[in-house]
């Protein structure tokens, strides 16, 4: 053929249906295909919102843990005050009926300001756990010797306290030095 010339009409009728284009699908199968991509569809949508639900948990979670422990640091200085206070109060001469009446004063002062203090660290979750007497628990307990246990005292019983155990909101802050009762004699 050449440029001049028209092509005929057989050469540029479309192609026959049959030819190339696949067959169009039935109602039902046009139905069948859009449930299950709606059935897909929704299980997306399902995914994305536990997804969202999960990460809205996670933050909840962390923001509390946050504000349970962001005072850790402050809350363990306090207990250190608190321990200094006990053994000041420990120091003062024992009652007794003859002594001056400032030593009773200063002791029930002291007293007095010790119980607001550990009132106060309990209202912010900070708790007292003492020691002497119980059963040692290494994840209360730091044993920082082991003596022979007297008559009458069970062996892994704490004998003596240094110090008593802190807890923050059910998380330990500081553990108790103590001594162990060990094998008898």
């Amino acid at each position: 053929m050449s440029d001049s010339q028209t092509p005929s009409p057989a050469e540029t009728a479309p192609e026959t249906p049959d030819a190339a284009a696949p067959p169009l699908p039935t109602p039902e199968e046009r139905i069948a295909a859009l449930e299950a991509e709606l059935a897909e569809m929704k299980d997306r949508w399902l995914r994305a919102e536990a997804e969202v639900q999960n990460v809205r948990h996670r933050g909840k979670d962390e923001a509390d843990k946050a504000r349970n422990y962001a005072v850790q640091k402050f809350a363990t200085d306090m207990t250190e005050v608190a321990e200094n206070l006990r053994r000041g109060i420990d120091l003062l001469p024992k009652p007794a009926e003859d002594e001056p009446e400032i030593i009773g004063k200063m002791r029930g002062g002291f007293e007095g300001v010790e119980r607001f203090l550990l009132q106060r660290l309990e209202v912010h979750g900070v708790h007292r756990k003492p020691a002497e007497g119980q059963v040692f628990d290494p994840e209360l307990h730091q044993a920082m010797s082991e003596a022979p246990a007297p008559e009458g005292v069970a062996p892994g019983t704490v004998m003596q306290a240094w110090t008593s155990a802190w807890t923050l909101n059910g998380r330990l802050l500081k553990p108790a030095m103590v001594v162990v009762a060990g094998k008898a004699g």
